[in-house]
């Protein structure tokens, strides 16, 4: 919320208003069967109880935000969210259903709505809510495993059925330190058997007091060759005010030294070569790299300086907008693993459809992508910023497999 002006709050909460009072006035035509005086005005009063209740929240959270200590903002920012996803989508769907509906039939036959118009409305507007109230409270935290192979003609023979496990997008802060539950993931990593684990950035929302406690949990993840690591937007404190820039150096430190203490190796513009029986391939990490508004920390010239000459490298940049800009058909690298997108954490996936909003500001926002013999993979990220929830879009850990074509 903090980045939302006062008068784009104030516009939310008069559209919050606006459909609510569109869909209280359906709601009385509803309830209008109902004989009993008491139970209507026990309804009238908590859909405004909620509705007045929700608006002040809103309204009082982003007069205070500056005075809420982090911790308690991130929490409040979620669970606000979530509560006007959850009301707002639902009676907007609701408001539109019915309203086409009745005016639909009023054309028609000239007569007022029949009760099965409004029943048909609350249909396709609790139909919504359940299935938000689904993605708050089970789907966000249902792991999903995607099985990838990658042929490549450029893999070296030594390296073929190198098993990659990549995660991304923790945003541990999330979590709110309920370590049990990223618990299940990594012993689903572990099961997976990986060569390498590549972490594709996002490990926090913004600070490091978000990582106490997980060093225990993150240090079980295992992988026969090496972890990896690289930073994404969110690793750098870019979205908070700090009281000086001191503060925010020690919150940065912090954040990178975290990656050795649970056995990843953090890669900062630079690269390292991995060798097998006489083969070698490269793993290069760059710093974020996005287009604006999003800042450009990442070198990619310079961490291929001391890898220019091996074939086959795997590039670790955590927004996949670089990806077109400064890799493909501009370097030989081989694949590129990136995360950030989140899928927008919202989507269809049924069989060979898969669709999100987010595909209108990302050319690339998940999956496997390929252009001649370079690949891109972006994940769908393990955690959630933002709206507390997953819609069509469950958290991912992606298991990819090198094979020679």
């Amino acid at each position: 919320m903090r980045s939302y002006t006062f008068f784009a709050i104030v516009l939310l909460c008069l559209a919050i208003l606006l459909i609510d009072t569109l869909a209280f006035y359906w709601l009385k035509s509803i309830m209008e069967p109902i004989a009993t005086s008491n139970i209507k005005n026990i309804i009238y009063i908590a859909f405004w109880f909620f509705t007045i209740g929700l608006i002040i929240s809103i309204l009082v959270l982003k007069i205070r935000l500056e005075s809420i200590s982090p911790y308690r903002k991130q929490l409040l920012i979620s669970s606000l969210y979530g509560l006007t996803v959850s009301s707002f989508i639902p009676k907007l769907i609701f408001v539109v259903v019915i309203s086409i509906l009745y005016f639909s039939n009023f054309l028609i036959t000239g007569e007022k709505s029949l009760l099965i118009i409004p029943l048909v409305g609350v249909f396709f507007g609790f139909l919504p809510f359940f299935v938000i109230v689904y993605a708050v409270f089970r789907a966000v935290y249902r792991f999903k495993v995607h099985q990838v192979v990658v042929k490549s003609n450029l893999l070296p023979q030594n390296f073929n059925g190198l098993r990659i496990v990549q995660i991304s997008d923790l945003h541990l802060g999330s979590f709110n330190y309920r370590y049990h539950i990223l618990d299940r993931a990594i012993k689903t990593i572990n099961s997976l058997k990986p060569d390498f684990i590549f972490f594709t950035g996002d490990l926090v929302n913004n600070y490091a007091w978000e990582l106490n406690g997980w060093e225990k949990i993150l240090k079980e993840l295992t992988a026969k060759k090496g972890k990896y690591s690289v930073l994404g937007n969110h690793d750098y404190g870019d979205y908070s005010k700090w009281e000086s820039e001191e503060e925010r150096r020690r919150n940065f430190a912090d954040i990178k030294d975290f990656h050795a203490q649970i056995g990843f190796k953090l890669l900062l513009n630079e690269a390292e070569c991995i060798e097998n029986n006489g083969d070698k391939i490269a793993i290069v990490g760059v710093e974020n790299w996005g287009n604006p508004p999003f800042k450009q920390y990442g070198d990619l010239q310079k961490a291929l300086q001391e890898v220019d000459g091996i074939g086959f490298k795997i590039l670790l940049s955590h927004d996949p907008s670089h990806w077109s800009e400064e890799v493909v058909e501009k370097t030989n690298i081989a694949l590129t693993l990136s995360g950030h997108t989140h899928g927008m954490q919202a989507g269809i996936n049924i069989k060979n459809i898969e669709w999100s909003p987010i595909k209108y500001k990302y050319k690339h926002w998940a999956g496997l992508y390929s252009l001649g013999p370079q690949f891109l993979y972006v994940s769908r990220g393990l955690g959630w910023m933002g709206f507390p929830g997953r819609l069509g879009m469950r958290p991912e850990i992606t298991l990819i497999e090198l094979e020679n074509e």
